[in-house]
């Protein structure tokens, strides 16, 4: 709500300082949209492109200029049609409704304002709004649309927007045309608008059922909560269904808010963005939300602390089957929780070009991936606070923006980038600096790391859940892979907490569940072979590359969470890796995670150990050293002729065999209780 004690030039003021940029007043043809001061409920379109006469029925606003709308507290003021006014007086239980199929947004000099959500226990999901108790002036516009009802899960979610766009062009009778500043909006597109919102869950453009719409150098500050980052209610732009093409270029948008999404892309539609800046803020959570917060994504509004990062709003979202969503020359961010996400989709595409991916408060990931989905990352710069990637079932590769890659990726996912932006865009390798983790599989799934990528991470750098995690990295164009705390595989138990259904509340589940480090020593499976390469092993192929660091597998098995054991194996070729390779037992430093530890999430210490299930494969192929540093434990290990074991100086290495010392011979292979020590 803005303040009633300033002039409208003040309040303009105010509004516009959400922005990183200040808007100026444009000069403009007079059949151009709405400018601050302009007149009362203008016409969305510029004539020249406007629909047929007749097409769609307009809303006739009804003028009223100088005048105050007054609701008393015990009053209900029931809206026909967009009314405006110089000033608007709410009191305490005052009420504004519209009819059934439409719905209400309010608007002082230009920007969206007092629209508040209903509580998340009211019985309905809380997605309703209603326009809060207060004094407003300015120019004031009561804008009633055609209701605009999107249906997730069991909930249905009333979008309001400023722009709606379907598959013939801008529906004027959806829209909230006193929203949309400066600028000018046809069917096919809009540019140089402004879009602002410190109400809640209000949406700026949306696009839908297969319309096609280019967005360039739009500026978008939304301040106020959102409700469903799943179905992208309260975003900055959504572009979603068979068909659609939503482009932003040279887009500003910058959110603050509890899942105040930028960006969505949902059930099939392909979403590009280019030459844009893109940042996201946390709010405030709501008082009812539960402390330790639900993974029931109705309801989610919080990141599952489980993950051990924390945040309420991440930048963008992925949603949907075969859903498209690119990243060219932009910058990506949010505060924390994620940059950009795929979450609650399947076989969808997600890449980034050129672009920057960070986490501004200290934690969160840069990408997420859940749903067998694809992930390019060419030429980017990471700089995250925990995870590069959080890995759910996937396909990820990081590499360079070759001219080859761009342009394949240019015609396999319609980008529609001209000759001219591909001969711009230059060459660049995948820079990589994360807090903690590079990547953390939950599921199984594959990394590609190759070109000239530069890794860099505050601890380990690959952790896997006990899934078939597979990492590859080729380092002939100069990868590297440098670790914090000198563990670059980490193949462990899951200490993930689990979720606990609850009942008598409006969610399903609450994230209540307690990790409990288990005790004594794992019991050896009978059906779990530790020698022998296996589909379910956690697996790393390291070619061309100078590696520093330990490799440890603390798999229990043995029945341990239904697991009966993993392996991990673990290829090198013409690569030098100086560390500990070995089975181990590994320990958190506490012995219970509940939410107020979640920070302690796969922070764990290693002790070499014996191989019991936990079997650990290691291939040295053509032209590969291993330096061993410290006592080693193994099942199976071979060795190309040209490939060697040495110990650090003035040290030796011995390898035994189920007990007994083996000499070390290139071209062998070795099976059975392996241990490498070094004196």
């Amino acid at each position: 709500m803005l303040p009633t004690d300033r002039t409208e030039q003040e309040t303009t003021s105010a509004a516009t300082g959400l922005l990183d940029r200040p808007v100026a007043n444009r000069a403009r043809p007079r059949a151009l949209i709405v400018a601050v001061a302009a007149a009362l409920a203008p016409a969305l379109l510029a004539p020249a492109t406007a629909q047929a006469a007749g097409a769609k029925k307009a809303r006739k606003p009804k003028k009223a200029d100088e005048t105050t709308i007054t609701v008393g507290s015990d009053e209900t003021l029931t809206l026909t049609e967009t009314t405006t006014a110089t000033e608007l007086v709410i009191e305490e239980g005052g009420v504004i409704t519209v009819d059934d199929g439409y719905s209400l947004s309010l608007t002082v000099n230009g920007v969206e304002t007092g629209s508040e959500l209903a509580a998340l226990t009211d019985g309905y999901g809380g997605v309703a709004t209603a326009i809060a108790a207060g004094t407003y002036t300015g120019t004031v516009v009561l804008n009633v649309a055609e209701a605009t009802d999107v249906a997730y899960s069991t909930l249905t979610f009333p979008f309001r927007q400023a722009i709606y766009v379907d598959a013939d062009g801008v529906d004027e009778d959806k829209s909230v045309p006193s929203d949309v500043l400066d600028g000018t909006v046809t069917d096919t597109g809009a540019s140089d608008i402004t879009l602002l919102s410190d109400g809640e869950a209000f949406n700026g453009v949306y696009v839908a059922g297969g319309g096609s719409y280019t967005l360039t150098d739009p500026t978008i500050a939304f301040d106020g909560n959102g409700r469903c980052d799943f179905v992208g209610y309260g975003a900055a732009v959504v572009g979603t269904g068979s068909g659609t093409t939503l482009v932003l270029d040279g887009a500003n948008i910058s959110n603050v808010g509890v899942v105040r999404t930028a960006v969505i892309a949902d059930a099939t539609a392909n979403v590009i963005v280019k030459n844009s800046t893109i940042k996201c803020a946390d709010g405030v959570v709501p008082a009812e939300y539960p402390a330790a917060g639900t993974g029931d994504t109705r309801y989610m509004i919080t990141v599952p602390w489980m993950l051990g990062i924390s945040g309420n709003v991440r930048a963008t979202n992925l949603l949907g089957a075969s859903t498209k969503a690119t990243y060219i020359n932009s910058s990506v961010s949010s505060e924390k929780w994620g940059a950009l996400s795929v979450d609650g989709g399947s076989y969808c595409t997600l890449t980034a070009i050129n672009s920057t991916i960070a986490n501004t408060g200290g934690q969160g990931y840069g990408s997420y991936a859940i749903g067998n989905v694809t992930e390019h990352f060419l030429g980017c710069t990471f700089d995250v606070g925990d995870y590069a990637l959080i890995h759910w079932g996937a396909s990820a590769h990081y590499g360079d923006s070759t001219k080859d890659a761009v342009s394949d990726l240019n015609d396999s996912l319609s980008l529609g980038l001209t000759s001219a932006e591909l001969d711009d865009l230059p060459v660049q390798s995948t820079t990589i600096d994360a807090g903690r983790f590079m990547v953390m599989w939950y599921a199984a799934g594959s990394v590609a790391i190759d070109g000239g990528t530069q890794v860099s991470t505050g601890e380990t750098t690959f952790m896997c859940k006990a899934v078939a995690g597979t990492v590859t990295v080729d380092g002939s164009d100069g990868a590297t892979i440098t670790t914090g705390n000198g563990v670059l595989f980490q193949l462990m138990d899951t200490d993930r907490p689990s979720s606990v259904t609850v009942s008598g509340k409006p969610w399903s589940s609450e994230t209540t569940g307690t990790y409990t480090e288990p005790t004594g020593s794992p019991a050896k499976s009978s059906s779990w072979d530790p020698t022998t390469s296996q589909s379910t092993d956690a697996k790393g192929t390291f070619t061309d590359i100078a590696l520093t660091g330990d490799f440890y597998n603390s798999v229990r098995g043995g029945g341990n969470a239904s697991l009966q054991g993993q392996n991990l194996a673990l290829s090198f070729t013409r690569t030098t890796v100086e560390g500990v390779i070995s089975a181990s037992t590994a320990m958190h430093s506490v012995s219970t995670i509940t939410r107020t530890e979640y920070r302690e999430i796969s922070e764990v210490t290693n002790t070499p150990g014996a191989v019991v299930n936990n079997g650990v494969l290691v291939t040295l192929g053509e032209s590969s050293t291993w330096t061993v540093t410290g006592t080693s434990y193994l099942s199976a290990l071979t060795l190309a002729s040209t490939a060697s074991i040495t110990a650090p100086n003035d040290r030796t290495v011995t390898l035994t065999v189920d007990g007994t010392e083996t000499d070390i011979e290139p071209g062998s292979s070795y099976t059975g209780a392996l241990a490498l020590t070094v004196s």
